[in-house]
């Protein structure tokens, strides 16, 4: 995909998001330095935009140093904001790349059921396969049938091999049979799908420490990704989700999906600076493509509105 074809892409799909934070924003103009009641309602604006009170709280801290000359119109305050959003968001974009050797690089994928992990999975296997690299996939949600149905159809759909058991069958034989069976052909990335229930954080807990123990064996630096899927539709909710997944699953990096959906894509910017962790990409629509990585600066003017 194009540039040019991703921006449009991305400014359609966080159209909501955009709208949200204009119509918050609006109304909000100064000469020289923004009045602290000018401050106060800008932070109020970035927090009902999803920001997030930490991430409101330091734009707002950087917007009253700023001087603007002449009168700031309500451009210019969303391009200022659009700065201080790309200045939060830059340090932690960072793209899932194939560095393991030997080889396979092994990336868990880990999320909520209904999150879009499953379909996520093929889209970061597709991404995998324009950059020439040799993807297998693990169907290591054996809980649901569904899931392993779901990636054996986007398996085929996208050419790569997998590697699945029978539902209810034990996740860490599938990842065990997958691994043995990527090294033997010298496949660049496995990407292991990983039961989401969190009704019962011990018993995901459990599980994943067998996957990663089964891994050990295999492949000592296995894991090298661990990677939670968020659906930006839930919001702030993203973030306590976040904090389960870190502490049960430890989670290396983000990608969010269904910012096409929802106003609360400001969430990315919250994880961003509540968490810091790594986000790999993002994702606006349901078509194969529609996941690419993520770009800080772009993301930061097309969710304040100032995108070209």
């Amino acid at each position: 995909m194009s540039a040019e074809n991703w921006t449009s892409r991305l400014m359609g799909g966080l159209a909501k998001t955009s709208q949200r934070l204009a119509d918050n924003l609006s109304g909000i103009t100064g000469s020289g330095r923004l009045s602290e009641d000018q401050l106060d309602e800008l932070e109020d604006a970035l927090i009902l935009s999803d920001l997030g009170p930490r991430a409101a709280a330091r734009i707002r801290g950087a917007m009253a140093q700023r001087r603007f000359e002449g009168t700031a119109d309500e451009t210019a305050i969303r391009t200022a904001v659009a700065e201080e959003i790309a200045a939060i968001l830059r340090p932690v974009a960072k793209p899932l790349d194939v560095t393991a050797f030997p080889r396979p690089h092994v990336v868990l994928v880990i999320g909520v059921n209904g999150s879009g992990k499953t379909t996520t999975i093929a889209k970061l296997a597709h991404l995998f396969q324009e950059e020439d690299y040799a993807v297998m996939l693990a169907a290591g949600d054996t809980f649901r049938a569904a899931a392993i149905g779901q990636l054996a159809v986007w398996a085929d759909r996208i050419g790569v091999p997998i590697v699945k058991g029978p539902e209810g069958g034990d996740p860490a034989s599938v990842v065990f049979d997958a691994v043995k069976s990527a090294t033997e052909c010298g496949t660049d990335a496995l990407i292991v799908d990983t039961a989401g229930r969190l009704q019962n954080k011990r018993e995901l807990m459990e599980e994943l420490a067998k996957i990663r123990r089964v891994l050990g064996r295999l492949n000592p630096a296995a894991p090298h990704d661990v990677v939670l899927v968020l659906d930006a539709t839930n919001g702030q909710n993203a973030l306590a989700q976040i904090e389960t997944f870190k502490e049960v699953a430890g989670v290396t990096g983000l990608v969010m999906t269904k910012l096409d959906g929802t106003a609360r894509g400001g969430v990315l910017v919250a994880a961003a600076e509540q968490y810091g962790l790594p986000i790999h990409a993002i994702g606006v629509g349901e078509t194969i493509d529609d996941l690419r990585p993520f770009d800080p600066d772009l993301v930061a003017r097309v969710i304040a509105g100032v995108a070209a």
